[in-house]
C-alpha cells in the first residue's frame, strides 16, 4: 500500500512514482533469491562496493572512477 502523506499529487504524478516503484521492486525481486537480508548486512561493505578496487599502476586513477 503506497499512502501521500505530505502534498497533492495529480494522478500523472502519481502513476509516474508507481511505475518507478513497481520497477524497482522488480529489478530487485528478479536478482536476489527472494529472502530480505537481516539488518545487520544492510551496510556490508561487500553490498557497498561491489567492484573491486584496481591495482595501482598508471592511470590507476581514472579506473577508480569510470566502470570497466
Amino acid at each position: 500500500m503506497i499512502k501521500v502523506v505530505r502534498g497533492n499529487p495529480t494522478p500523472e504524478e502519481l502513476a509516474a512514482a508507481l511505475a518507478v516503484v513497481q520497477a524497482r521492486a522488480a529489478a530487485t525481486a528478479s536478482t536476489s533469491s527472494g529472502a530480505p537480508l537481516p539488518p545487520e548486512e544492510w551496510s556490508t561493505p561487500a553490498r557497498i562496493a561491489r567492484h573491486p578496487v584496481p591495482r595501482p599502476g598508471p592511470r590507476a586513477w581514472a579506473r577508480t572512477y569510470w566502470p570497466a
